[in-house]
């Protein structure tokens, strides 16, 4: 499709479901745009250098790239207010275009398909400031209990292009990794995502280079600044020594390293059941941030306050939830879950969320038992709204609900049941991350994987919990002493077997009355996320 042909269709807002309205710049920022389609993203070298009193920053980012098609206008995302100052490329300045949160860049000529390149993008400017983060995202100017400086970003859903310029996609990730250079005042600490490079100091400013070697999602990349205190350890994982190591300010040190005891315990866990730890190249760290937390790659961002629970609370009310950290636990899950496995549109942020939540029961499973694990899940139902589906809107960078947490958790759990082997189950969760190491997915390839690996067609059931706000039931009437049962409220098709207690029989219903003999009721086993609705007394 031409450059003129997308705009004209993308011109105009959209309403999709009858509720919601998109405009072209959803589209632009959602989808893969053709001035997107020509040019794969290859490594970000980014620097940065804040100003903590004025609340903007500087920088650059040189964006190395192949081209899969010959290609001559380029899209770079960077959002309002912040400015793309300049684009060089091999010396010339590029023509730009601005485009509400796009810049287009023009090359002198077009560029051949197989072409390795790379152009400087200089940007500046006052970014959107994060008032309530995670939840509302942005840079972070804050300060630390003694009122120092402390900075941050959180950008998941909201981009990366919030504070630098890049190619805001989820589906392109930098294959050959990235490194953050940053510049700040010699009275502070500057941590970010891998290992640190180099740093040096000079006219009361130091400059520290972090870099990733593996792919990395772009609202990942992240730099923690303030007073921060440092200590390491080495975990004898799957693949040898991973390096872990842990940053937090510097009046915390004590409380930190009581409450990260439990990192060990978690790594252990989540690689017997997960594989081994996605980034060994890149190490494992903790690094206390002034929000509540977020997944960012090989740097996990803990504001938990050394609590265990979430902030202090169980939200399963089962009183598993207060026995572990729950941002130490879920959002190190995100490793495997969301980094390591990577959906390619924001529409299937399950992928993300759904088997993260899980990996909170498989925890409480490694600790203290099945059942244990089982109180945990059953307990977060009492969370799931079933407003709207779990899967987004594709194209317009638009998530689905908030249930992809509680309810794509029971989902899994319920999965979990029909495969009826817990080793089985394991090595499907541990072959969904070697067969998609490093890589984005849609939810099709992820839903296909699981019903081939796991023998069980599971279409129907993605179905209704993904893409409908339904919960299905399970009606049963007696007559003549006899019990009839069905599915209702359920997709087309839907016929996913169950197990009912207390006997433990295996029933598979259909959306026609099928007899059970020598039952006079039913009662669903806890583990499956469905309905029971006795409808003898109202004769159906």
């Amino acid at each position: 499709m031409n450059r003129i042909l997308f705009l004209l269709i993308v011109l105009v807002p959209f309403v999709s479901n009858g509720q919601k309205t998109f405009t072209r710049q959803d589209t632009l920022r959602g989808s893969i745009t053709p001035e997107r389609a020509w040019w794969d993203v290859q490594k970000y070298e980014i620097t940065v250098q804040p100003d903590y009193s004025a609340k903007t920053i500087q920088g650059e980012n040189v964006l190395h790239f192949k081209t899969t098609a010959a290609g001559q206008v380029m899209q770079v995302d960077l959002q309002e207010p912040m400015e793309l100052a300049g684009a060089q490329w091999q010396g010339q300045a590029l023509k730009l275009e601005r485009q509400g949160n796009v810049y287009y860049v023009t090359f002198p000529q077009p560029l051949q398909a197989g072409t390795a390149s790379s152009i400087t993008l200089v940007y500046t400017g006052k970014p959107r400031e994060a008032i309530r983060p995670p939840w509302d995202g942005g840079w972070i100017w804050s300060k630390d209990k003694k009122g120092r400086p402390w900075m941050s970003v959180a950008c998941q859903g909201l981009g990366a292009s919030v504070w630098y310029p890049c190619k805001d996609h989820q589906s392109d990730e930098p294959d050959q990794g990235a490194s953050l250079t940053m510049i700040v005042p010699d009275s502070l600490v500057a941590v970010a995502n891998g290992r640190m490079i180099n740093t040096s100091s000079a006219n009361g400013l130091t400059t520290s280079t972090w870099a990733v070697t593996n792919p990395i999602n772009n609202y990942n990349i992240i730099p923690y600044i303030g007073h921060y205190a440092h200590w390491h350890e080495d975990y004898a994982g799957e693949k040898g020594k991973l390096d872990c190591d842990y940053w937090v300010m510097d009046y915390e040190l004590e409380r930190a390293k009581q409450q990260f005891l439990q990192v060990p315990k978690m790594l252990k866990c989540f690689e017997h059941w997960f594989g081994p730890y996605p980034f060994y190249e890149d190490g494992y760290k903790l690094v206390q941030s002034p929000h509540l937390g977020m997944e960012h790659q090989s740097a996990v961002a803990y504001g938990n306050d050394f609590k265990n629970g979430y902030r202090g609370r169980d939200l399963s009310q089962s009183g598993w939830g207060l026995k572990w950290d729950f941002i130490i636990v879920h959002e190190s899950g995100h490793e495997w879950f969301g980094n390591n496995i990577t959906s390619d549109d924001i529409a299937d942020m399950w992928i993300h969320e759904s088997f993260t939540n899980y990996s909170e029961t498989i925890f409480t499973t490694c600790e203290y038992g099945v059942e244990a694990g089982n109180d945990y899940v059953v307990g977060t139902r009492k969370l799931i709204s079933n407003d709207e589906p779990i899967v987004g809107i594709y194209g317009v960078n638009e998530g689905g609900s908030g249930d992809m947490y509680y309810k794509g958790g029971n989902m899994i759990h319920t999965i979990r049941q029909l495969v009826g082997d817990d080793e089985k189950f394991r090595q499907v969760l541990r072959g969904l991350n070697t067969t998609f190491w490093h890589q984005t997915v849609t939810s099709q390839e992820l839903e296909a994987y699981i019903s081939k690996t796991t023998g069980i067609d599971c279409s129907k059931v993605f179905d209704q919990y993904l893409r409908t706000t339904k919960v299905p039931t399970l009606e049963y009437k007696r007559e003549k002493g006899k019990l009839s049962y069905r599915w209702t409220n359920c997709v087309p098709g839907f016929n996913m077997k169950v197990k009912v207690s207390p006997t433990g029989t295996w029933i598979e219903p259909t959306k026609q009355w099928k007899k059970l003999k020598g039952a006079t009721t039913l009662q669903i086993d806890r583990n499956f996320y469905v309905e029971a609705k006795d409808v003898t007394a109202v004769g159906k």
